[in-house]
């Protein structure tokens, strides 16, 4: 007894001081109050399946011939657990196909009798104990599946389990395993994936933190996931030559088997999106020094012996948690906004999100906040798919109190808009001095006000236009590079500014294809909302003024406006051949169903997304001077152009029922999003912009 007493006491030191290396004194208090702090035992927001009730036959959803998943689960008696884990799967089910094999470890209770009730469940059965390792490579042999999932008995899975894992798998380049976000059933965090330190020892990310903290929400490469829910390409665990029998019975073998993929050239990775409870401890227990759980020690000895030439690359055990957590990443970048973009609301949160994914693409660890400090948890989900960690209440109260704190492990920081630049510039270059800093201004806010002026003729909004000019361009000097949507601003810039790095760095879209021919559709569509002026006013002329010209085509033309639009502009702009139908959540059917798109901007900035938007359908645009410009854009090739009233409905009817003019335009405007707002015309801005300071970064990780 007295020489457990002293092994159980050696080891809650050895934690000790491992916490307090990687967080300090008050991050290890905080860490030992998670701890002890009282709880439910169940948390009612998770969808639990009950353990103790009596066993009633069921069937799973599985699929008789070629899944595109073999979900592997190995057991020792638990029959309870077991059931409760199969319940949840025929509850919630999954898009891919997939089989479910149990391999049952020789349990000592009522197992295999309870397993042979449950239809569409593939069983293994062992007549004597062969341990974790053993019974998973056992299932793997068997598998029929594209890729396996590998799973714990005392787990159960949620909505959404399987399709995002698999997700991950197809959207990661070079993705070799994926794991899912494990929580206690009382509803903490228990893993985010996991570090690895120079002597072996791991790390739970997020371990008693809350679940829904968006630290923990974003895809990102980490060293392990756990075997309680990994996903693998069922070639690939072949490949490697599956889970390490040197680690029989358990635990290491799946820290090995994820640094046995990276070493062929895969990289390993979490997914949040993947939520699945983990009652920790039911077969194994949680006392490292009895049960199975002893041979946690002795595996890590065989771990560290077996990958020491990897593990001189890992951090010291003394390390912070942030150093550990963000090695894989070319270099960190934060960006902040007025508020979190949503790819429906409008242009400029679509190019955005197409932003944050080319930097995730190219290996960068985004960070965003919105100035507003609100984002929902539909949003931080969204976000997190793409790699993004969201700065946002209640985690993080106000920015520049974060920034203040972790400013210095920033290697850049990109500023949207010229209102929120002016907020944050001098405080990134105080907490911040060795990021790059980048303007990003959207557009030229200057420009569109001196337009707007010009258009409604107050001398007032010149005035305001001035002031802008002066503001941004006074920005644009304090700045190390500036990115603008059009080529016309950067030449504009390069006049008042020669000084400044100005950048193109433009809308992106993603081409979609003509989808429906000339025939199939009728009507126009507009694509804005009213929240930006220009579109506001754009289609208060088109109603007024153009729409009356369009009066002489039988049937008449039907205007189709999508977008924010306020009840005042509904009540006003409603009628027979106009329908505001506000923000939609597909714009699809519209682009492909509409034979027209319309774009009557009479002044504006930068580069148009509903443009870009429409062509990208292959959906012919006509369009004022204003609207078309800076988009390398010609009447008569790929766009109609019209510079007033009449100009512009003559081009409407004339391109509207005339099949060879709406091909030429549709294949014209198809290649024009192709070589000019395509992500690979993005990349290679960022990758110019930022190559240089990523090598900085890693430079400085490494030493």
């Amino acid at each position: 007894m007295l020489s457990w007493r002293l092994r159980r006491l050696r080891n809650t030191l050895q934690r000790l001081r491992l916490s307090l290396g990687q967080r300090g004194w008050r991050g290890t208090m905080a860490r030992i109050a998670q701890e002890f702090r009282p709880r439910p035992v169940l948390d009612e927001r998770l969808p639990i399946e009950p353990i103790d009730v009596p066993f009633a036959p069921f069937s799973l959803p599985t699929a008789t011939e070629a899944p595109q998943v073999s979900v592997i689960i190995p057991v020792h008696g638990k029959r309870a657990y077991t059931v409760a884990c199969l319940r949840a799967m025929a509850r919630h089910g999954a898009a891919a196909s997939f089989e479910v094999i149990v391999v049952d470890d020789a349990s000592p209770d009522d197992t295999s009798t309870v397993l042979a009730q449950i239809d569409g469940l593939r069983v293994i059965t062992h007549a004597s104990n062969q341990g974790f390792v053993g019974s998973c490579n056992d299932g793997a042999a068997a598998a029929r599946g594209d890729h396996l999932l590998f799973l714990n008995n005392d787990t159960q899975v949620t909505p959404g389990w399987l399709d995002a894992l698999l997700a991950c798998m197809r959207e990661e380049r070079d993705c070799g395993i994926v794991g899912s976000r494990l929580v206690y059933p009382d509803g903490r965090l228990q893993e985010a994936g996991g570090v690895v330190f120079d002597d072996g020892h791991g790390h739970n990310l997020g371990r008693f933190e809350s679940r829904d903290d968006p630290r923990f929400r974003f895809r990102r490469e980490v060293d392990y996931v756990s075997g309680a829910s990994l996903l693998i390409p069922r070639a690939l665990f072949a490949q490697v030559g599956g889970f390490a029998q040197v680690y029989a019975p358990a635990y290491y073998e799946d820290t090995d088997l994820a640094f046995a993929v990276r070493a062929a050239g895969k990289r390993v990775l979490y997914e949040p999106s993947s939520l699945v409870v983990h009652f920790e401890g039911i077969t194994a227990g949680t006392d490292p020094e009895r049960g199975i759980k002893r041979h946690q020690i002795v595996n890590r000895e065989r771990f560290v012996e077996r990958h020491r030439a990897a593990l001189r690359s890992h951090p010291s055990a003394q390390a912070p948690i942030e150093t550990a957590l963000h090695r894989y990443a070319r270099g960190r970048i934060l960006v902040i906004d007025a508020m979190t973009p949503e790819p429906a609301r409008d242009s400029g949160s679509l190019r955005l999100t197409a932003l944050f994914e080319l930097l995730h693409e190219m290996g960068w660890q985004v960070l965003f906040a919105p100035d507003d400090g609100r984002a929902t948890p539909a949003q931080i989900d969204a976000l997190g798919t793409l790699g993004v960690q969201v700065l946002c209440q209640p985690a993080v109260r106000r920015v520049p109190d974060w920034l203040q704190r972790h400013g210095d492990a920033l290697d850049a920081v990109m500023l949207c808009r010229a209102g929120t630049a002016a907020t944050y510039l001098p405080l990134v270059r105080r907490a911040a001095p060795r990021a790059r800093v980048l303007f990003d201004t959207v557009d030229l806010h200057f420009l569109r006000e001196a337009r707007a002026a010009a258009v409604v003729g107050q001398t007032g909004l010149q005035r305001q236009a001035e002031a802008s000019r002066r503001r941004e361009l006074a920005l644009i000097a304090s700045s190390d590079v500036t990115f603008v949507v059009s080529p016309v601003e950067r030449d504009l810039l390069n006049e008042a500014a020669p000084a400044a790095r100005v950048e193109l760095l433009s809308n992106i879209h993603a081409l979609h294809g003509r989808r429906a021919g000339f025939a199939a559709r009728k009507d126009l569509v507009f694509l804005g909302g009213f929240g930006h002026p220009p579109n506001a006013d754009a289609v208060r002329w088109f109603v007024r003024d153009i729409l009356p010209r369009l009066q002489r085509h039988v049937p008449p033309l039907h205007l189709h406006v999508l977008g924010d639009v306020s009840d005042e502009a509904r009540r006003e702009l409603t009628g027979p051949q106009v329908t505001l139908h506000g923000r939609v959540d597909d714009l699809a059917p519209f682009m492909d169903g509409c034979r027209v798109s319309v774009a009557p901007l009479r002044f504006g900035a930068g580069v148009k997304g509903k443009v870009n938007m429409a062509m990208s359908y292959g959906l012919p645009v006509v369009a004022t001077p204003i609207a078309a410009e800076g988009m390398q854009l010609t009447d008569g090739l790929d766009v109609r152009i019209g510079e007033d009233a009449q100009a512009f409905a003559d081009a409407l009817l004339d391109l509207y029922d005339d099949e060879a003019q709406w091909l030429r335009l549709s294949d014209g405007g198809l290649d024009n999003v192709r070589r000019h707002f395509s992500p690979e015309a993005a990349a290679k801005t960022l990758h110019r912009v930022l190559d240089d300071a990523a090598t900085a970064a890693h430079a400085k990780t490494v030493a």
